[in-house]
């Protein structure tokens, strides 16, 4: 069978992309973001999946506001990467997993989770700045990659309940998957950022720490949390962090199994107005 490896959650800032794209990764500004994630890269080189499943939000580019699912689930072979108003990122296209993508559609439909599907879709920097943070600016990326969306744009959004249950029939949906296949799944997104109104610029340490805290700890109890406290402690945009309580849904230790290791944690302040955070978690062996 199929098995979730670990689980990886990160930022997805898009200035983070500009910054690797046109080299600026070495300037005072960026170095200290950028060093949070070295050991993130090798880590990913020593424990690579053969399958990644990333969650991340779509920002108007393969959905307008005329059509918003909830959630979709990318069954396409190939994702070519976003024009988001200024070209494509230069980077490589996505290559998906069919199979597997339809698999986890079926079971996880099966199991009362209305998904959306989708066989033709361009991915944006929400899937693909987590990639080139975990992956560097390679010719193609390490391995096939599920892109999973979650509307966390235009309300109503889902519950942090919902995304940490269809974590759970996630891993399910993997598990019984016949080829032994290595999967990481990927929460994106976040943390603590507002980027209009009097608040713009709002960036909340206590409260971005603290969610590390009980995303390790008690999970279950996190993804209890109201809409209105993401919005009032983390800012509009904080609550795109619903999407990392799908990844951690995925964790063994929901399941009865031991607690995940912490392979890796990171957070800095600022990358562009926001709060960069950043936690590798490993399932046992």
């Amino acid at each position: 069978m199929a098995w979730v490896t670990a689980s990886v959650y990160t930022s997805h800032v898009p200035a983070i992309g500009a910054a690797l794209d046109l080299g600026k990764t070495h300037e005072p500004y960026w170095q200290k973001v950028f060093a949070g994630y070295d050991f993130s890269r090798q880590w990913l080189s020593d424990n690579r999946p053969d399958v990644i499943f990333l969650v991340y939000n779509d920002h108007a580019n393969a959905f307008s506001l005329d059509i918003i699912p909830t959630f979709a689930i990318g069954c396409a072979a190939e994702f070519q990467p976003a024009d988001e108003g200024w070209g494509p990122r230069p980077v490589p296209k996505v290559i998906g997993h069919p199979e597997l993508a339809a698999h986890i559609a079926h079971s996880v439909i099966q199991e009362d989770f209305d998904l959306t599907v989708v066989n033709r879709m361009d991915v944006d920097h929400g899937l693909t700045v987590p990639l080139s943070l975990m992956c560097g600016q390679p010719e193609a990326w390490p391995c096939p990659v599920i892109p999973f969306a979650v509307n966390v744009v235009q309300y109503p959004v889902p519950s942090g309940r919902r995304c940490f249950q269809l974590g759970q029939a996630v891993r399910r949906a993997v598990e019984s998957y016949d080829e032994p296949l290595k999967v990481q799944v990927w929460g994106t997104g976040g943390m603590s950022h507002q980027l209009q109104g009097p608040r713009a610029g709002l960036i909340n340490r206590e409260f971005d720490n603290a969610f590390l805290d009980r995303l390790i700890a008690d999970p279950k109890g996190l993804s209890e949390m109201p809409h209105i406290d993401y919005v009032r402690e983390a800012g509009s945009e904080g609550i795109e962090l619903v999407m990392w309580l799908i990844a951690r849904g995925a964790m063994a230790d929901l399941a009865g199994g031991r607690p995940p290791t912490v392979a890796h944690r990171f957070y800095h302040v600022p990358a562009s107005n926001t709060a960069v955070g950043h936690l590798i978690l490993e399932n046992p062996h």
